[in-house]
């Protein structure tokens, strides 16, 4: 099948509104994501052994299950145990974010590590209530070593979004397979699919190493 630039300029359109839709699951799973993976460290530096170990065992059983069967077990199985429906947007958004927040707690976890001890006695000695070592001390330096490995999950994200296509989330790649099954044409769509995800996932890229360099030399 020989490549229409006719084909492809009209299959523009739709693959955008993919592109707009594959965007905005990859942001809000990241917020959602990284604001639980958060949650997820500081629970396990309670030193509370019920807690911290409830979140163990849930960070080992979503890291060892395929993200594919997590997406498909909140779309079609817990709406009949709950009553709770969502709709496929909300779900990519529910799944890729807890998938993800599973990781960022490992990497939140080593951030908080690196710490210097000396940071953790200095604000024991200024007799810091616990809350304020955290917001003004802890987090303010771990936070920054981390932005480069989230940024990495956040791009893995991005390009994990064709996965919700099981679930009939119009995203990038679903579109296109949208316009092929209407126009019997599958290589200007999907070709445009795979250029759409380059540049954006490019300079997102570049934009990580930079904050990768940045964090080696502070």
């Amino acid at each position: 099948m020989d490549w229409s630039w006719e084909a492809a300029f009209d299959s523009i359109p739709l693959l955008l509104e993919g592109l707009l839709v594959t965007v905005e699951i990859t942001l809000l799973a990241s917020v959602v994501g990284y604001a639980l993976g958060l949650v997820f460290a500081l629970i396990r530096r309670t030193g509370i052994p019920v807690l911290s170990q409830a979140v163990r065992l849930f960070i080992e059983f979503v890291r060892s299950t395929p993200l594919l069967i997590q997406v498909f077990a909140i779309y079609y199985l817990v709406p009949p145990l709950t009553g709770f429906t969502m709709s496929a947007f909300l779900t990519g958004v529910v799944a890729l974010g807890v998938h993800y927040a599973t990781y960022a707690a490992e990497v939140y976890r080593a951030g908080i590590e690196a710490v210097p001890k000396g940071q953790w006695e200095a604000a024991t000695a200024l007799n810091l209530p616990r809350s304020r070592v955290w917001t003004a001390v802890v987090l303010p330096q771990a936070v920054p070593r981390v932005l480069p490995a989230l940024g990495n999950y956040t791009i893995s994200m991005f390009k994990e979004t064709p996965l919700l296509l099981g679930i009939g989330v119009l995203d990038v790649l679903n579109r296109a397979k949208e316009v092929g099954a209407e126009t019997f044409r599958v290589i200007e769509p999907y070709t445009l699919a795979g250029v759409l995800f380059l540049l954006v996932s490019l300079p997102a890229s570049i934009l990580v190493r930079r904050l990768e360099r940045r964090a080696a030399h502070s």
